[in-house]
Order: structure tokens, then sequence, then C-alpha cells
């Protein structure tokens, strides 16, 4: 079996394509429709507060913990025991499962303005029969790429991220060119909107909640990396790259058409505002970006879903299935599990269209979970001795900012997300049971805890459904 490292470079690219997806592409509009130029430029101070606080943790704690692999899994399982752990790794991978089916949808939505016409819709939404087989084929594509070699995935995505970057650089070049300081302070408090500045910047925050997604990915495939150093320098450097992204976009934007203007774009935004700088030309090449940009996103994901059951699998928390490599060190039974489960997703995509959505929804606040107990780890770890005060006070911070997202993200799809930890539970206790493994006394009433709140979890579903 042969297996090739991930350099400090390739690990970068990982995380910075993972947060900068589709999302980016519209962010003029979405953040211009809710704040005004005051509360945008505190929203993204906050967040660049919190965000970094985390990259902290995970640069602390790759010092601390070295011999520690797979991220998001074995920091909660080290720090909170197995179920804690398991809880984790399930919610995650759901999470990037389910979620990267998006990125398929976005990608044929933005094939399909090069393509339909009023007379003949061919990939519509991303949901028509066309582009479920082509989102098929670029499924497989991507699974046979991973099957090949992580090292020679991430290498691709490396080569991805490079492409997609230059037609978002070359919108931040032109819209500091256009930018006009008058349009910036006509309106920066956002009165038009009748909303405090308050209430704004808690707005811009519920936008910037979903947008460092993925900042984890280092951490996540930190057993490939080349030097263990390099998962904490790759976090730091590819959040701060995303930041000082998605900063430049959404602030030179209030410079360019003022803040109502902005707001009534239709997404992807930057295709619009740049067809308003240089023409038709500026518009087709961003849209041109978000493709790849989304595929490339689509790769990254891909690696970290195959990679979570894989490292639960070593350490008895998924089946013994899940621990099979292939000759080129790929974990290929959970690559598959992975790969039908994203196909079972666009066939629900396919066939229900827009109520997808709601399952996606409670998919994605599952994440939060995880990011929570980085921060918590890292200050249980401080808390007893290890590391320094800024470790401290990074763990502070980043707790903090984890027990906002879970708060912000709304409790409702929180508590439907228990919908999908039911399964999950299942599989961990027949996995206990055939290694002939029990649970603690605390982890027994946490697993009657989520079972019995899996009666209220009902209850809201169907009423939403009703």
């Amino acid at each position: 079996m042969s297996e090739k490292k991930i350099g400090l470079w390739s690990l970068t690219a990982l995380v910075f394509s993972s947060m900068v997806g589709a999302g980016v592409f519209s962010l003029p509009q979405n953040m211009a429709a809710v704040a005004g130029a005051e509360a945008v430029l505190i929203g993204w101070l906050v967040t660049g507060i919190g965000i970094l606080a985390l990259a902290a943790c995970f640069l602390y704690l790759a010092r601390l913990r070295p011999a520690l692999d797979g991220g998001i899994y074995s920091y909660a399982r080290e720090g909170f025991g197995d179920l804690v752990g398991f809880f984790s790794a399930w919610g995650y991978w759901l999470c990037a499962t389910i979620g990267v089916v998006g990125y398929l949808v976005v990608a044929f939505a933005a094939i399909g303005g090069f393509t339909d016409t009023p007379e003949r819709v061919w990939f519509g939404e991303g949901n028509t029969g066309w582009a479920f087989l082509g989102e098929s084929c670029i499924l497989w594509a991507v699974h046979l790429l991973v099957a090949r070699g992580v090292q020679q995935a991430a290498l691709f995505n490396l080569v991805a991220t490079l492409a997609k970057s230059l037609p978002l650089l070359l919108f931040v070049a032109f819209a500091c060119y256009w930018f006009d300081p008058v349009v910036f302070h006509a309106e920066p408090g956002g009165e038009s909107l009748q909303q405090s500045v308050s209430e704004q910047v808690r707005n811009t925050m519920l936008i910037t909640l979903w947008v460092f997604t993925g900042i984890e990915g280092a951490a996540v495939l930190s057993a490939r990396a080349r030097n263990k150093r390099d998962v904490g320098r790759a976090t730091v450097l590819g959040v701060v790259l995303a930041l000082t992204l998605y900063v430049l976009v959404s602030v030179l934007a209030l410079g360019i058409l003022n803040r109502p203007e902005l707001a009534a774009l239709p997404n992807p935004s930057m295709a619009g505002l740049m067809a308003h700088m240089t023409g038709s030309w500026g518009k087709a090449l961003i849209s041109l970006g978000l493709i790849v940009s989304v595929l490339a996103s689509y790769v990254s994901w891909t690696l970290f879903s195959a990679e979570v059951p894989y490292s639960a699998a070593q350490r008895g928390a998924f089946p013994a299935l899940f621990t099979r490599q292939n000759r080129h060190g790929t974990p290929i039974a959970s690559l598959w599990l992975t790969s039908l489960t994203v196909q079972g997703c666009l066939l629900l995509v396919w066939l229900l269209g827009k109520g997808y959505t709601n399952l996606l929804l409670i998919s994605t606040s599952m994440i939060l979970v995880p990011y929570f107990l980085i921060g918590a780890f890292l200050l249980k770890l401080t808390l007893s001795g290890e590391g320094d005060r800024k470790a401290r006070l990074a763990a502070v911070i980043a707790t903090g900012y984890g027990l906002w997202l879970l708060y912000a993200a709304g409790l409702e799809y929180l508590l439907l997300s228990l919908l999908l930890y039911g399964p999950g539970l299942l599989l961990f206790l027949h996995t206990r049971r055939k290694l002939g493994l029990s649970l603690s006394g605390r982890e027994r009433w946490l697993a009657g805890l989520a079972l019995v709140a899996l009666l209220p979890a009902l209850w809201s579903f169907g009423q939403q459904w009703s």
C-alpha cells in the first residue's frame, strides 16, 4: 500500500477551497440586504475575532496533542469520551456529505445560465433530469479521482483553487478601481432598513455563520500531513486568506453601488457587479469562476467526508468495515459510503426539488457542535495546566463563539438534527456491542437523553410537514 503525504500548500488550499465555495459569489447582495456599511464592518470584526480564535485552537491542539489524528473526531473523543466523539464524527460526516450535494446543484444551475433558453431548459436550478445525470457523472469522476489517492486529489484541488482564485482576485482589483467613497458613505448606518445597527450586526453574523465551514479541513486530514505542525499553520493561513477575501468583496461592493441597488441584484450578485464594471465578458468570467469554485470545494469536502468514518472506525466508533484502504491508501469503504449517500441525495433533489432544502438546513446545523467542542477541548486542557495564556485566551473566545453559533443557527434546527443523530446512535451501540464494549454511566445518561429528546424533535418535524 503506497500513500504519499500532503504538504503545507495543499493543506492550505484544502482549507481555503472548502470555505470559499459558492457563498462568496452572493456575498455582496446578501450583506447589503441586511446591513449598512457600519454594521458590515462591525460584523466582520466580531466574526474575524471568533474565527481566528477557532483557527488558533486548531494550531494549539496540533502542538499539544500531535498524536491525535482526525481532528474533529479525535479531539472530541479525547476531551469528552467515546460517545461524544462519535456524535461529533457522525454529525460532521452527515453535514459534509449532505451539504456537498449543494455544490453540484449550484454548479449545474450556473451551467444552465450558459445553456438554457426560454424554449429549452436543460439544467434549470440544478434539479432537472439532465442536471441529475451531469451531477452524477461529476460525482463518480471525483470518486475515481479520490480512489487513486488522497494526495493526488489534494494536488488537483490545489490547481483548481488557484484557477478559481483568479476571477475573485480580478473582481477585487476592478472593485478597488471602481470604489467610490461617496457611495460607500451615502448610507453608513443602513437608515433605509429602519433597524438598529446592533440588529443589523446580528443579521450579518447570521450570514457569516456559514462561510467559514471547512476551517477544520487540515485537521481532518492530519494523519496524511507530511508535517504535523503544518496542520495548524495551514488552518490559520487558510482562514486569514478567506477572511481577507470575504471582507474585501463585501466592503468594496458597498462602494460600487448604493446599498438598496446592491440588495436588489439577483444572485450570484458578484456577476452583476462585474457586469456593471466591465460588461458582459466580466459576468461570464465570474459565472465560470463560480462553476470552478464549487467543483473544487466539492473535491475538498469529498476528501473530508471519506476521512471521518475511517478515523472513527479505527477507534471502534464506526464498524470495522470502514477501516479498509485500497492500494493507494484511500479509505475506500468510507469513500463508497459517502459517494452512495451523495447519489441518493441527488436523487432526492431531482424528485423533491426545493423540498430538499429543509434536510440541508438541518444537516448543516450539525457541524456547529463539533466546532464548539474544539474550543471546549482546548479550554479543558488549559484549565488543567497545559498551554500558555495565549492558548487559554483563544480557547475562551472560541468556546464563546461556538456557543453563539449554536444560538444563532436556531434551536429549532438543532432539535430537528436529533432525527439524524438517532440512527447514528443505533449504529454506535451496535458497533460497541460487536466489540464487546459497554457504555460508561455518563454515556448511558447522554444516550438516554438523546433518545428522549427525539420525541419533541419528531413532534416539531410533524408540525413543519403538517
